[in-house]
């Protein structure tokens, strides 16, 4: 099967992420890496230049939702800016976590300007060994 494709499609769609800061109601995506570590599923999202106090981490249910806001750095009055290119606004993720994940310990540090969070497994949804044990032998019905 032949589809038809625009390559600059793909181009105009990340730029107009890059050009257009995110807002409360049509925040900007952040990227982000998963993977799972052990016992744990761990998420880190880049996120430079935010202060650890602008961002919301939030679970309902099974649903993870990060917000993040970048805002612009107070200036003094006798600066003039030249060029900016870094990305304000805000910035947002929704994960759906399966049902085998510990949402009531998730872990969450920032440093460096990645948000990583550390996700454990349930203890239901871990691998157990089931022991056999011996019967009681056979019961005879009479009636």
């Amino acid at each position: 099967m032949l589809m038809r494709t625009d390559p600059f499609r793909e181009l105009d769609r990340l730029a107009q992420q890059l050009m257009v800061p995110g807002t409360w109601s049509k925040p900007s995506a952040m990227p982000m890496d998963a993977y799972r570590e052990g016992d744990e599923y761990v998420v880190a999202f880049d996120l430079p230049g935010v202060t650890a106090d602008a961002i919301d981490i939030d679970v309902e249910r099974n649903m993870l939702t990060v917000k993040a806001e970048r805002r612009p750095v107070a200036k003094a009055d006798d600066v003039q800016m030249e060029l900016s290119e870094r990305p304000l606004g805000i910035f947002s993720r929704q994960i759906v976590l399966a049902d085998t994940l510990d949402t009531e310990h998730i872990r969450a540090d920032y440093d460096a300007g990645v948000l990583t969070l550390r996700i454990p497994i349930a203890e239901r949804a871990k691998p157990r060994k089931i022991s056999i044990g011996a019967g009681s032998g056979r019961t005879e019905i009479s009636g």
